[in-house]
């Protein structure tokens, strides 16, 4: 785990905690799998835009990458890689606590590193499905469910 933003700490103290807390979450929930050695860095909009550009030819900033691992003796799985400035405006856009947040897309990350994606709607529906059971584990919300709207 490595934060190169300190943004990350600025805006949510146990940013380290929770993230270590949501991998553990989803890697317990595969048992099965083997290896469990994961990088994941927190960092900043610009250097997730570079890897997104470099690694995946799309020049922005997202909210999380995955880089899986080949097979190796270490039993790595992977890195993963979240920006700082998407995070927090996408959890604010949503009306969610960073802290939630992070740890879907924490979870989300580490799914990715499983083998789950999402390219189409049945991928997709086992993805969420699987992100909720592990959130509700967590004591967070259906990150999926629509917002309740407003009284009046």
């Amino acid at each position: 785990m490595e934060i190169e933003d300190e943004a990350w700490t600025r805006a949510e103290p146990e940013a380290e905690a929770l993230v270590w807390r949501a991998a553990q979450a989803v890697l317990d929930a595969h048992e099965d799998i083997e290896g469990q050695g994961i990088v994941i860095l927190l960092a900043d909009d610009d250097s997730v835009q570079v890897l997104n550009r470099d690694f995946r030819q799309k020049d922005y900033a997202t909210n999380v990458l995955s880089f899986p691992s080949p097979p190796n003796p270490e039993g790595q799985i992977g890195d993963i890689v979240l920006a700082f400035g998407v995070c927090a405006r996408e959890a604010a856009e949503q009306g969610k606590p960073l802290a939630h947040h992070l740890q879907h897309l924490v979870a989300h990350g580490v799914l990715h590193l499983l083998g789950y994606d999402h390219q189409d709607d049945a991928e997709a529906q086992a993805m969420e499905a699987f992100e909720r059971e592990i959130l509700a584990g967590l004591d967070i919300p259906d990150p999926y469910a629509e917002p309740a709207s407003p009284e009046g």
